[in-house]
């Protein structure tokens, strides 16, 4: 989480003015870190893990199920993780065409299974408002818990009829949320 968080605050310093940070999946992760920079203001979730003070992926995902997403994900013999092109298809982006489905697929990037262990320090959405965008059909990270992570960080909410990707498969939905968030900053 250390270097992933050195990078956001990099792209925050380089910013001019207060900062909303937007974070999906495994994003959220590292925005809930990243947003304790006295420049961020707002963070905003799409279909994300939103972790506690001192909780990990792990420690957030564990009191529910495996989803079936996460089950298609694929660790290589250097430690990073792909999801499999049947993932993608039926768990992760289902509500895509199938070539948007391919390219989601083609152009993934691996992410370090280690990163699943690492810890954050301490939860920006704590002191920030906050944004949840919810996937009623995300196969990846199930609604139960990002309707039970908004609830925890009393978050602004817009749920979807979409996969885990809302911001490609209803981008207009999203990107208005997102605006709509910067403007009451």
């Amino acid at each position: 989480m250390k270097t992933t968080s050195q990078a956001a605050n990099r792209v925050i310093a380089s910013m001019d003015g207060p900062v909303l940070l937007v974070g999906h999946s495994y994003g959220g992760m590292v925005i809930t870190e990243a947003g304790n920079d006295p420049k961020v203001v707002g963070l905003l979730y799409v279909d994300a893990l939103i972790p506690n003070d001192g909780q990990s992926v792990a420690d957030v995902i564990g009191p529910y199920p495996p989803s079936p997403g996460n089950k298609a994900f694929q660790q290589d013999a250097s430690g990073f993780l792909t999801i499999s092109s049947e993932g993608v298809n039926a768990y992760f982006a289902q509500d895509l065409s199938p070539e948007d489905r391919n390219t989601v697929y083609a152009t993934q990037v691996p992410w370090a299974a280690k990163a699943t262990q690492t810890k954050i320090s301490k939860a920006a959405w704590k002191n920030k408002p906050s944004w949840c965008v919810i996937g009623l059909d995300d196969q990846t990270i199930p609604p139960p818990l990002t309707r039970a992570e908004a609830k925890m960080i009393n978050a602004t909410t817009l749920e979807l009829k979409s996969s885990h990707v809302p911001m490609l498969s209803q981008p207009d939905k999203v990107s208005e949320f997102i605006v709509t968030a910067a403007q009451t900053l």
